[in-house]
């Protein structure tokens, strides 16, 4: 499923929570990890003092990497490191895009405010740019669980959903996992939709959800329908249900309410308490 993963590094506990759920995954699947730091030499306090201040990044990239590859030395995967410059998310974009990377690997908390590389809105941004799988990891006092046991997919009805559920049930078929399926109704976006017809159109979409997942080979799956803010939903299902895993769409218009779904894959990764992974199908792909 994947060949390459590329994980982004700092040197912040975000970063590495999410180079050890990598590596674990690498393991799994048999690819690469290349750790990659960006030399953020495009802020304006920083060309302007030229040379000196590229050297002092580069040499802490290179520390920072270092200490990266050293913490991977234990897995049984295939490291490769790389530093380049540049703005930080479109870096990461771009490197990704370059390299024909399958996954992006990231943090999603900010380090200190001290600190040069804000990954967690960095992490944002990537996430609804890339144009392959990102997956955001926080930092927490228990590790991910990894293989997957359970994988929890939101839907509504747009093709964005729609490529995240297969990306979500060909990971459920892989680890063997539980797929859980969820519609969530916002509650005052539907203007005179009855009760009745909405959660006719929910039943419906998650109908369709579950025909997609069997043609994929998955057959454990538990569907559900929950009331109110969409995000706050997602995350409370994860939680309550133990699911290991998120996987969403970054974009595209729902079936029920025709709104725009990138500001709530946000909203869920910043509080997601298990990894998130994200899917972006741009129109035309």
């Amino acid at each position: 499923m994947y060949d390459r993963i590329l994980v982004p590094v700092d040197g912040s506990d975000s970063a590495t929570a999410a180079l050890d759920h990598a590596l674990e995954i690498a393991s799994d699947h048999d690819a690469t990890v290349t750790l990659l730091y960006v030399a953020d030499t495009n802020e304006p306090s920083q060309t302007r003092i030229g040379t000196n201040v590229k050297d002092i990044l580069e040499r802490e990239g290179n520390e920072i990497v270092s200490d990266a590859r050293e913490r991977a030395a234990d897995s049984d995967a295939p490291v490769t490191t790389d530093i380049v410059q540049g703005m930080i998310h479109d870096a990461i974009v771009d490197y990704a895009e370059t390299k024909d990377v399958d996954l992006v690997a990231m943090g999603t908390h900010d380090r200190d405010g001290l600190e040069r590389y804000v990954i967690g809105s960095v992490a944002e941004r990537v996430v609804n740019t890339a144009p392959m799988p990102v997956l955001t990891v926080r930092v927490s006092e228990d590790s991910p669980t990894y293989p997957y046991q359970s994988v929890l997919v939101p839907i509504d009805g747009s093709a964005h959903a729609t490529t995240a559920l297969r990306t979500g049930a060909a990971i459920a078929k892989h680890h063997g996992a539980t797929l859980h399926l969820l519609v969530v109704l916002e509650d005052g976006l539907f203007g005179s939709v009855g009760e009745t017809d909405r959660e006719r159109q929910a039943r419906d979409l998650l109908e369709d959800a579950e025909s997609t997942a069997n043609d994929e080979g998955v057959h454990d799956i538990v569907i559900a329908v929950e009331s109110g803010s969409v995000p706050t939903e997602i995350v409370a299902y994860a939680d309550a249900a133990g699911t290991d895993l998120v996987v969403m769409g970054t974009h595209g218009r729902t079936g029920l309410d025709e709104r725009f779904l990138g500001s709530i894959s946000e909203r869920v990764l910043r509080a997601a308490s298990v990894p998130v992974l994200t899917t972006n199908r741009r129109d035309g792909s």
